[in-house]
């Protein structure tokens, strides 16, 4: 007899003997939860397409339901070779994730959302258990959320709906295999064989049509109800900045320099009918483009004629509306306006790993709030950099940019579709107590630059301003700007059929005396033209009004007809302030004040106040005014106070627990008192019953909701002491004879019985 001695096996030949060994994996068996946990991805993939504008969709939804058939024919199988692989991609796709996150380093969503496609493309091939197939369904939750943060418009929420359609069948099934009950295509074929069968009765299906449209209707129910009620934040509450990627200029379709500006509207020369040249000159007689506003150049002329076509050119994404400023003029040409000192230009440079360019502009006396504004272009623009007044950082995708002697900002590029930039701007408040007291003291250079008026028209137009202003002494340049900027409001009008412009002829002593009016960009003209007559310090400014505000979306609509030129006036120590005297506009553009936080519900009630009576209209008005409005003011402090530093963090900290235990307590309270109404409305017998158990309970002595009364009963021999166990047993027997025998019972006494189970019960404990 020999001895043989076995080899140990290598750490390689153990870890496959134990793979060999371990038990087959629980897989899902159900192809409908793959198949509809496959459209959700599916939408979700779709859906960041449609958001971010990307095509992922071409090649990630063709891999992806590949992946899923391969997933399910070899469900049953290890396939430690495809995992390996896997593994490989999955490697793969992490670099250049990496790789494109130094590229976007402002904006990463589009990035992240990217590498959560290529990882879902690849998870897809290894689907068997029913934990993947949650990963899967997170995955395309995670994929529609980042659309939902990343769109601009609409166009994603039928996705969004047809999600829901399909989330709610597919949470079913996902329950259904958590429990381990029976598939949902078993049910299905036994539905087929009994509809062959022609059977009256028809198996339950826990995805009918009419459980989930049920469920789909109570969703969207609340989703709407929740979404009308919450707060809309027209801008961004943390400050992660959108930016698009670095500009490549030398390949850009606006190739220039930052002295320069590029208005493709200047570039379109067309003919006329008569053959004449019928174009948007800088000079002499012209026609409007129809899809760029004139007034975005170095000189612009105010002799042209025509309409634009609306076209949205802008999205904006910002705290507060206001104007969105992207030009100033000093010189008054007598038909248009011109930017003087080209000399006068800074380069500004940002740092090679930022975006951030810091920018120094005037410092105002006023109080000033900070608001961030993202803006989208929508449409090819000039190189110009729209912004609220008194922007201090900007974040945009180009090495340099140009500010001139009027601060006006000029990217070396035209602002090309699809093209993000952030700006954080100081914006003053219009505090009217403060601008009232503005001395009327001016530098040599605001006087040399902003009191320009051409001296042929020079006195006619003075003394058209004092008349307008009725001689009357003005204690302030601020009222008799307000004053100046309501005359003309109310004394010209707008001229629809305006005709040309002599190449002598004034454009300012033509509206005051002539038209008595022009096109709406005359009036700022006018304005400023006449404040300076006067000695006050003025200019033209060219922008876009705040556009239409999506509260869907958050953002504000901008079209190209939303530009137009208005007057903005200096006062000392408080800088530049814009006044509108186009007929039909309010004095000033949109204030600081002037939120959008809760514009959806304020539409929803404009609808139903059209149906109310004025009466019941206004109770409500003035309950909105003075309580709401009131509550969410302090509010809005309270949370500028607590975010404003370590000592508000800690203020907040105690307020929260102290929120939290009052919240506790009145939950408690409530609970009891509804406990005791609800108590009172029954019989005495079941009141007594319910007590007892109630306090029994509280001792930690629970009963079963499956016990029956007598098999509390006999559990309570074993945990309570004798004297207490047959005062249960006594309660318990008189509520099954009262409830079941119909027999009346005697209430008095066990209502004494129950004193004395309470008195034992508590000093028991007590000892």
């Amino acid at each position: 007899m020999t001895n043989t001695s076995r080899k140990p096996l290598s750490l390689f030949q153990q870890f496959r003997q134990q793979i060999k060994s371990a038990p087959p994996l629980k897989t899902e068996e159900s192809a409908v939860f793959r198949v509809l946990v496959q459209c959700l991805v599916i939408v979700g993939i779709i859906a960041t397409d449609i958001a971010a504008g990307t095509q992922m969709s071409l090649w990630a939804i063709p891999l992806s339901i590949i992946g899923g058939v391969w997933s399910w024919y070899r469900r049953k199988h290890r396939n430690i070779t495809l995992k390996f692989f896997l593994a490989m991609g999955m490697l793969t796709v992490l670099s250049f994730f990496l790789l494109r996150l130094t590229q976007n380093l402002n904006d990463s969503r589009i990035v992240l959302a990217e590498l959560l496609v290529q990882l879902q493309v690849l998870h897809s091939f290894d689907l068997p258990r029913r934990k993947d197939l949650g990963y899967s369904m997170v995955i395309g939750l995670i994929l529609l959320g980042v659309a939902g943060t990343i769109s601009q418009t609409v166009a994603f929420a039928p996705w969004l709906l047809l999600f829901l359609i399909l989330a709610i069948p597919t949470l079913v099934l996902d329950y259904r295999s958590r429990l381990d009950l029976e598939t949902i295509d078993h049910n299905f074929k036994r539905l087929f064989k009994s509809r062959q069968k022609s059977q009256k009765t028809v198996n339950y299906s826990p995805v009918s049509f009419k459980s989930i449209s049920v469920l789909i209707a109570i969703t969207l129910l609340f989703g709407l109800t929740i979404f009308t009620l919450m707060p809309r934040f027209p801008g961004y509450q943390l400050q992660t900045f959108p930016v698009d990627s670095p500009l490549d200029a030398d390949s850009q379709k606006f190739s220039g320099q930052n002295k320069g500006i590029i208005n493709p509207g200047y570039n379109n020369q067309k003919k006329g009918t008569q053959g004449q040249e019928n174009s948007n000159s800088s000079q002499g007689k012209g026609q409007v483009d129809d899809s760029q506003y004139y007034g975005f150049n170095t000189k612009i002329n105010q002799n042209l004629r025509g309409e634009m076509k609306p076209k949205i050119v802008m999205r904006v994404r910002s705290q507060s509306p206001g104007f969105w400023k992207a030009l100033s003029f000093d010189h008054y040409t007598g038909q248009g306006w011109e930017i003087t000192n080209e000399e006068e230009f800074d380069t500004i440079k940002r740092d090679r790993w930022s975006y951030k360019f810091f920018l120094h502009f005037p410092n105002t006396a006023m109080k000033t709030k900070s608001v961030i504004q993202s803006y989208t272009a929508v449409a090819d623009l000039p190189n110009i950099v729209p912004s609220l007044s008194q922007p201090k950082h900007l974040y945009f995708p180009a090495q340099e940019i140009g500010v001139d002697d009027l601060n006006n900002l000029r990217s070396p590029v035209g602002l090309l579709e699809g093209l993000t930039y952030t700006v954080v701007s100081e914006v003053p408040y219009r505090d009217r107590t403060k601008l009232q007291k503005s001395p009327p003291e001016y530098s040599d250079k605001i006087k040399e630059t902003y009191l320009n008026v051409p001296a042929e028209i020079e006195e006619k137009v003075r003394n058209k301003t004092l008349e307008l202003l009725n001689n009357q002494s003005f204690n302030s340049p601020y009222e008799v700007v307000l004053f100046l900027t309501q005359a003309i409001k109310q004394n010209y009008t707008i001229q629809e059929e305006l005709p040309f412009f002599k190449d002598s002829e004034d454009l300012v002593e033509s509206f005051l005396f002539k038209y008595e009016g022009g096109i709406p960009d005359h009036f700022a003209t006018a304005l400023t033209i006449m404040l300076r007559s006067v000695g006050i310090p003025a200019r033209l400014t060219v922008g876009f009004a705040p556009g239409k505000f999506n509260p869907l979306t958050g953002f504000y609509v901008v079209k190209n007809t939303d530009a137009y030129a208005l007057t903005e006036v200096y006062f000392p120590y408080f800088g530049w302030y814009t006044f509108d005297p186009i007929p039909g506009h309010d004095l000033f553009p949109p204030s600081l004040e002037e939120e959008q936080t809760f514009s959806v519900l304020k539409q929803f009630w404009n609808w139903v106040a059209g149906w109310l009576p004025s009466p019941v209209t206004n109770f409500f008005n003035i309950i909105w005014t003075k309580v709401i409005v009131g509550f969410i003011s302090i509010l809005g402090w309270l949370w500028r106070f607590i975010s404003s530093g370590l000592i508000g963090t800690l203020v907040g900290l105690l307020l929260a627990v102290i929120l939290g235990l009052l919240g506790w307590l009145g939950w408690g309270r409530l609970r009891k008192f509804s406990y005791y109404r609800r108590l009172a409305k029954l019989p005495p017998m079941v009141q007594l019953y319910e007590e007892m158990l109630r306090i029994l309970k509280s001792r930690g002595y629970p009963k079963h909701y499956a016990q029956t009364p007598l098999e509390y009963v006999e559990v309570s021999y074993y945990q309570h002491p004798k004297e207490q166990a047959e005062i249960i047993d006594e309660i318990s027997h008189a509520y099954i004879s009262w409830r079941y025998g119909q027999n009346d019972q005697n209430i008095s006494y066990l209502k004494q019985q129950y004193q004395r189970l309470v008195k034992s019960v508590k000093k028991r404990n007590f000892d």
